[in-house]
């Protein structure tokens, strides 16, 4: 046999053997995509962009994007240096330029926020004092939103301005004690005028004189993980004594009925303001510190273990006549608790109606006492009779029936 007709026969059976393996692993490769496909779980199809890896990845890429940029602009600089030719970017002017471009899209920033953030913003205040605090707000921003705008003008626009020219000289001015003087006291005296402001409006929130001939409602408020107990004072106008030691399975409030004010105390789901009627909180919390945050009224002081806080208002528009003015028929008045307090804190939430004194009266005499007879039985009161049912009305169909049936007869 000759050498070439060896070589031959080897390469054919070389060829067949390759052919048979390709052959074998094509088989096993569909069995195995086969078998894949039939146990494979479905594919998520959450779109990328809502996952943060996307960001991620993102700016890692934008940084790998500037890094290139800046290299391949540096191999530039430096090919022009070593072939002795002038410089090739004037990055003063290309900076100065940015700093005025940046001046032009944050003066619109700015523009943007106060006409589309600014329509965010909470309607008008529902009660007396709110009205102060956002008149003080408003000073405060219009004060300080203008001299941010001036100080940013001037920065930037020197930054452009007095860009680096090799043609210019700096002139050296190293101090002025008039301008010195100016840029201190003229802060000095609006910082003065805010601070007295915020002063003075503070105390006319928290220090009130009582007036006689309009007595605020006392109203008791309980937070705890994670809800508010509300405690009405009942006809006597008085909210009764509380102790943590009288806590109990059927006394969560712990209140003390040794006191005669807590005879005829109420509890109530939710809390129902009359309007232009002074309000006072007492606030107390079992656990942790909370805070007591009604933010259409512009209330929020913290509920703290073991002290008792107040705040008093005067709430001014009914929850009906906000309706009108929010333009939303399902907005509602909402305590909320502004602490992070545990897991459950951004369900910490009670609603709060305003409605008019008959409305409110109304409503407080429909309202349970929380003194129960289980708490009598418990500090041996006299109990109270449960209330019967009304006596069914009398079946008279089969005496009709049988009285029918004997005319008949």
């Amino acid at each position: 046999m000759s050498l070439k007709r060896l070589i031959s026969n080897k390469t054919m059976a070389a060829s067949a053997v390759l052919m048979t393996a390709f052959t074998s692993t094509s088989a096993f490769a569909q069995e195995a995509a086969a078998a894949a496909t039939a146990t494979a779980k479905p594919i998520d199809m959450t779109p990328i962009y809502k996952t943060t890896l996307f960001y991620v990845l993102a700016f890692l890429l934008l940084c790998l994007f500037v890094a290139i940029i800046g290299k391949a602009l540096k191999v530039y600089e430096l090919t022009r240096e070593t072939e002795g030719k002038g410089k090739g970017i004037n990055w003063d002017k290309i900076n100065a330029v940015l700093f005025a471009l940046f001046l032009i899209v944050g003066l619109y920033g700015v523009y943007w926020e106060y006409t589309v953030h600014g329509n965010m913003l909470l309607p008008e205040a529902a009660s007396v004092h709110g009205v102060k605090i956002d008149e003080m707000l408003n000073i405060t921003l219009i004060i300080t939103t203008i001299v941010f705008v001036a100080t940013h003008i001037v920065l930037f626009a020197f930054a452009y301005m007095y860009r680096y020219n090799k043609e210019r000289k700096a002139y050296y001015y190293p101090h002025n004690n008039t301008l010195e003087r100016v840029w201190t006291v003229i802060p000095a005296i609006v910082l003065t005028f805010l601070v007295l402001m915020g002063f003075l409006t503070w105390r006319s929130i928290f220090y009130k004189i009582e007036d006689p001939n309009n007595k605020p409602i006392s109203i008791e408020v309980t937070s705890s993980q994670f809800q508010w107990d509300v405690r009405y004072p009942g006809a006597d106008g008085v909210v009764g004594r509380k102790n943590y030691k009288l806590i109990t399975a059927i006394n969560a409030l712990g209140i003390d009925f040794n006191d005669k004010n807590s005879m005829d105390d109420q509890v109530a789901d939710e809390i129902v303001l009359p309007v232009n009627k002074p309000v006072r909180f007492s606030l107390v919390s079992k656990d942790v510190i909370h805070s007591f945050y009604m933010p259409h009224f512009r209330v929020q002081l913290n509920t703290v273990p073991g002290m008792t806080s107040y705040f008093e208002f005067t709430p001014t528009i009914t929850t009906a006549e906000m309706k009108v003015k929010t333009n939303d028929p399902s907005f509602k008045y909402l305590l909320l608790c502004a602490k992070i307090c545990g897991t459950n804190h951004y369900n910490m939430q009670k609603a709060v109606r305003v409605v008019s004194e008959q409305e409110y009266k109304e409503w407080v005499a429909k309202q349970v006492p929380y003194l129960t007879n289980d708490l009598r039985e418990t500090f041996k009161l006299p109990l109270l009779a449960e209330p019967t049912a009304a006596p069914a009305a009398a079946d008279t169909t089969a005496k009709d029936t049988t009285s029918q049936i004997a005319l008949k007869k």
